[in-house]
């Protein structure tokens, strides 16, 4: 279907109250990080092949660490001491590891970012399947920064959060282990004193981990609220402007930039607080085994001369060579837990807000039968309902004029029939099928739709009347031609394939109506829905787009709701509405006799 629904909170049918953000539920923020993690495998954990390439890679990255301390015991004593070792073999060796390690790191670094980049296309290409095709209620609850951060920013921060941790996590935790099996192959009683470290650190990164999520889960909460101030005076300049509203917008803006700066610092303390943390207890640890070291190479020197110096020296140089990667893991938690948080709004995003329901139904073309019965729509139970046990029926090809006050329930009712809205009791119906029997694309592809608020994408006209249906450049010029448009697409630079820019926001009102109404010609639906199409036009830019609505609406169903009387008159039937129901009907002339409603409305001064 070409939809005319703006993806803003400004929309008039989807107003959207502050930003809630997408958190997870309670039970998901109370899951572990490595149970988080393992909600990201569907996305990130397929490659199989790819993550044993990268974990191979990681090892021998993890065993040239282990081979440079290796190789200074037999340099120090039979290079220096004994002067045996041929003097090739240190270029040989020295070269060969470090050829070796950076071969197994770029492997290793390739392979984790097409794993990566991989998922995030991948859950990218969901979160925007799901924006399309999710339930209405959506955009009510969420505006339109917060959805595309969520969708482009949070997903690509994440993956390469996570890519950077991953990085960090396997190629440091496997040289640990590395190192470690080395020194406790030189000397198990010494190495054993290094495990002290390892609880330490663990109970440290557990810690200030989960106060770094649920920071992060808050600043990404205020991310989306700052966004959201933004758009609001994108959308709303001009009011902001003509009420010099500018010095409170500004008060807005700077208050939720504090609270996200205070965030930013809360974060910056928790994550900076690992690493000295971690560098104190490795500090204490190392000192207490050097200083064993050189008790116990004194004492067996004296008494067994089994110590030499190349292996007290190689000792120290692994024991030493531990520092940088414990460090390295205890800054891992960071990017790691952000990475985490960022990804799971998106899972969020998929696992909470359900797609449309759809039915089964199929039709090519309908006839245009619509029938309401004992409708009632209700948007919250404390406010009056928007349609109240509300019947009509409108048949094929008839041209239905929605009349009344504002708040009658007119855009309600034209907005139940594509189902962008659904009856809280009662039935709607399309040529004696439910709406909800109905296959949702086949239901919204037998309605066009031409309203006040034209929305138009940042491509060609071409693009634009045929959204998403294939291009015909006969067909395209004749809808053209028929909504009085012929004229201005021949001045244009490229004809039907020059951009309309931002919204067509360079365009007259009148030019973007016009090309609302070739869209919606080019659609060739059976059912047209007019929301105030001419409401805000001039009288010269009026008469254009009436000649092109009168071509337009021609052997359709059509449902009007207008204000001005030129299109009223032209009516089949005139539908007049008050408090949600149908309270008139019947043409202009017999409404006007019968002096009700529909009289005193059109006696009112413009």
């Amino acid at each position: 279907m070409s939809t005319t629904e703006k993806p803003s909170s400004a929309h008039a049918s989807a107003t959207a109250p502050a930003p809630s953000g997408s958190d997870p539920a309670s039970t998901v923020a109370q899951l572990s990080l490595r149970a988080r993690l393992s909600r990201l495998s569907p996305y990130f954990g397929y490659q199989r092949w790819t993550w044993v390439l990268a974990v191979l890679a990681t090892v021998v990255v993890a065993g040239t660490e282990v081979a440079i301390p290796a190789l200074l015991q037999p340099l120090v004593d039979k290079g220096f001491t004994g002067g045996t070792l041929p003097l090739w073999a240190v270029p040989v060796a020295i070269v060969g590891v470090f050829f070796i390690r950076g071969v197994a790191q770029f492997i290793n670094q390739y392979a984790l970012a097409r794993i990566a980049n991989d998922g995030m296309m991948r859950l990218r290409e969901n979160l925007f399947n799901r924006v399309l095709d999710a339930h209405l209620s959506l955009f009510s609850k969420q505006s339109a920064s917060a959805l595309s951060n969520t969708v482009v920013y949070e997903v690509q921060n994440g993956a390469t959060l996570i890519v950077q941790a991953l990085l960090m996590l396997s190629r440091d935790g496997f040289t640990v282990i590395a190192l470690l099996l080395y020194l406790l192959y030189t000397n198990w009683q010494l190495t054993l004193i290094v495990a002290v470290l390892l609880p330490s650190v663990s109970w440290i990164m557990k810690k200030l981990s989960k106060r770094l999520y649920h920071i992060t889960k808050a600043s990404q909460q205020a991310t989306d609220e700052l966004a959201y101030v933004v758009e609001e005076n994108v959308l709303a300049h001009r009011v902001v402007r003509i009420h010099a509203a500018q010095p409170a917008q500004a008060g807005r803006f700077l208050a939720l930039s504090r609270r996200l700066r205070q965030l930013a610092i809360k974060a910056t303390i928790a994550s900076a607080a690992m690493t000295p943390l971690t560098q104190l207890l490795a500090a204490v640890a190392l000192s207490v085994v050097i200083c064993i070291a050189l008790w116990q190479s004194r004492a067996t020197a004296v008494s067994a001369q089994e110590v030499t110096v190349g292996s007290f020296i190689s000792f120290i140089s692994g024991m030493l060579m531990l520092i940088a990667p414990i460090r390295r893991l205890a800054d891992v938690a960071n990017p790691l837990t952000r990475g985490v948080a960022a990804l799971e709004r998106g899972l969020g995003l998929l696992g909470e807000v359900p797609p449309e329901a759809s039915g089964q139904h199929r039709m090519d073309k309908a006839r245009g039968a619509i029938q309401l019965s004992d409708v009632t729509v209700e948007f919250g139970s404390d406010k009056a309902p928007a349609l109240s046990h509300l019947s009509l029926i409108i048949h094929p090809g008839e041209v239905v004029a929605l009349v009344g006050p504002s708040g009658a329930g007119k855009t309600t009712l034209v907005n139940l029939l594509p189902r962008f809205v659904e009856p809280s009791s009662g039935s709607v119906s399309i040529d004696g099928v439910l709406l909800h029997d109905w296959d949702l694309h086949s239901l919204r592809s037998q309605f066009a739709m031409v309203s006040q608020d034209v929305v138009m994408f940042n491509d060609t006209i071409a693009a634009n009347v045929a959204l998403g249906a294939p291009v015909d450049e006969a067909r395209l010029q004749q809808c053209l031609a028929a909504a009085n448009l012929q004229d201005f697409v021949a001045r244009q630079p490229q004809g039907v394939y020059s951009m309309v820019g931002h919204n067509a926001n360079q365009l007259s009102g009148g030019q973007r109506q016009r090309l609302a109404i070739a869209r919606a010609l080019y659609k060739d639906a059976p059912i047209l829905i007019l929301d105030e199409a001419t409401s805000a036009l001039d009288t010269e830019s009026e008469r254009l787009v009436q000649e092109a609505l009168a071509r337009l609406m021609r052997g359709r169903t059509t449902v009007v709701i207008a204000h001005r009387l030129s299109t009223i008159e032209h009516a089949d039937r005139v539908v007049v509405m008050e408090r949600g129901q149908v309270v008139e009907q019947g043409t202009h002339a017999q409404l006007m006799e019968l002096g009700g409603l529909y009289a005193r409305l059109q006696s009112r001064p413009n």
